[in-house]
């Protein structure tokens, strides 16, 4: 194994999906006057080491679930490849999640004592999203999964333990920070649909087809668009959001048109757009 294959492991490029929510919330905190750096840092840990040990664990259950063959579209996974074993990976996502759980202790000096269910429900969903005798991700569940521990939890406690309140603004802000993550597993699933159904891997794409794939995705770009702009108005932010609807929709075409493992680059740029998204937002709470 060398450095090279821990980061690709890592998949730094979709680590936005677990920083923006975070991002996000404490751009919250701050428009309320309630910002406070030392949580937000420790959620954003909690979240970057929960996600880390998420994609190790993915890898290990799918190429023992034999969901990660040759014809494998996407980036190529370390253990299929043979550059790191089965049970490096397996500890590796160990490690991550003891990790993210001492992130996640350190919130105790700044939340009851009661957030640590919380805790262990986002280690359950490390493993439960492709591991158990139910995984999430097999069953057309993901993007729920993603929806909820990429969106409205993370928002939701990362705002609550800088200011001991959950707000409205946690919510739609959860909703539609969740909706432009869910994208990036729309892309996923969008590409690698015939080795799905090939190996029993039932996504919402296996189940419900590339068509409603991309009228999801599409959906999901405006949805998130307008519940950031009509409950929480300004006219910066009315152009920023603008600006990300042209971009989303620019990317949702460059989908649509595309096929195959060059279905790779919108993928980034999906993922890219989960960030763009969230500054975005941020940058009209704090100004505004």
């Amino acid at each position: 194994m060398t450095f090279s294959d821990f980061i690709t492991e890592v998949r730094p490029k979709t680590l936005t999906a677990s920083a923006s929510p975070v991002i996000l919330a404490g751009a919250l905190a701050y428009s309320d006057g309630v910002f406070n750096l030392v949580p937000s840092l420790l959620c954003l840990g909690v979240a970057l080491f929960a996600q880390t040990a998420s994609n190790f664990a993915n890898d290990y259950f799918d190429f023992n679930n034999g969901m990660d063959g040759e014809g494998r579209l996407g980036p190529k996974r370390v253990v299929a490849t043979g550059k790191m074993e089965a049970k490096q990976v397996l500890a590796g996502a160990l490690v991550f999640v003891i990790l993210s759980c001492i992130c996640g202790l350190g919130l105790l000096f700044y939340a009851p004592w009661w957030i640590i269910p919380v805790g262990g429900a986002i280690a359950l969903a490390v493993f439960g999203y492709s591991a158990g005798p139910f995984p999430l991700s097999h069953h057309g569940l993901g993007d729920v999964a993603v929806l909820v521990f990429f969106g409205l939890v993370p928002v939701a406690f990362t705002y609550f333990v800088q200011s001991g309140t959950f707000s409205m603004h946690t919510i739609y802000y959860g909703i539609a920070v969740g909706l432009v993550t869910v994208n990036i597993l729309i892309v996923n699933n969008y590409r690698d649909v015939a080795q799905d159904k090939a190996t029993g891997k039932r996504t919402t794409i296996v189940i419900f087809g590339r068509k409603a794939g991309l009228a999801a995705y599409l959906a999901n770009v405006i949805i998130a668009a307008v519940l950031s702009t009509i409950f929480d108005f300004s006219i910066l932010k009315t152009c920023l959001m603008a600006f990300y609807l042209g971009l989303g929709v620019a990317t949702w075409l460059e989908v649509k048109r595309t096929d195959g493992e060059a279905l790779n680059i919108p993928f980034g740029h999906t993922a890219r757009n989960v960030i763009i998204y969230a500054i975005l937002c941020s940058v009209a709470l704090v100004i505004c």
